[in-house]
């Protein structure tokens, strides 16, 4: 069941398109749930198709195809490393490998006390900051090192 929180948010952006366009705003209301839950069930996911009045198939192809929705319960704060060819070569693998060691988990784990969650991403379209990743999928930090990796942990902590 959708709050009314978000129903309210979803309501703006379904205004920016015709009446019978809303299928154009599943993007949105797919990220508006997934900030208010944390992740996108499968009961989320079809909350939303129902919501916006279309199949429950293009709202979860959509939801599974982008790589920003969560479709499993995440860390409270999602660290995203590029590990694409430019990032690669400026040595993400090194940033990726002490992110392992400082959380005590590896890629695509949650720390025990769900605070964290390790992901590879893919390019994020800031090569010339490589290596870089992003905080929640939003925050960006480029220019990596491990001790620039130190300090924004101990910010998050």
């Amino acid at each position: 069941m959708l709050s009314q929180d978000s129903t309210a948010q979803i309501d703006k952006e379904l205004a920016k398109y015709p009446a019978d366009q809303r299928r154009a705003a599943v993007m949105s209301a797919l990220r508006i749930v997934q900030a208010e839950q944390g992740w996108l069930s499968k009961e989320a996911i079809a909350d939303v198709a129902n919501y916006l009045g279309i199949p429950e198939i293009a709202a979860l192809e959509v939801a599974t195809f982008y790589n920003m929705y969560e479709l499993e319960p995440v860390g409270k704060y999602k660290l995203t490393v590029c590990t694409n060819i430019s990032c690669l070569l400026r040595d993400s693998q090194e940033i990726v490998e002490h992110l392992e060691s400082c959380l005590g988990v590896h890629c695509g784990e949650t720390t025990a006390d769900g605070k964290f969650t390790l992901r590879e991403g893919e390019c994020m379209g800031a090569c010339g900051g490589a290596p870089l990743l992003h905080i929640n999928n939003t925050d960006m930090h480029e220019f990596l090192t491990p001790e620039k990796i130190d300090a924004l942990l101990a910010g998050l902590k």
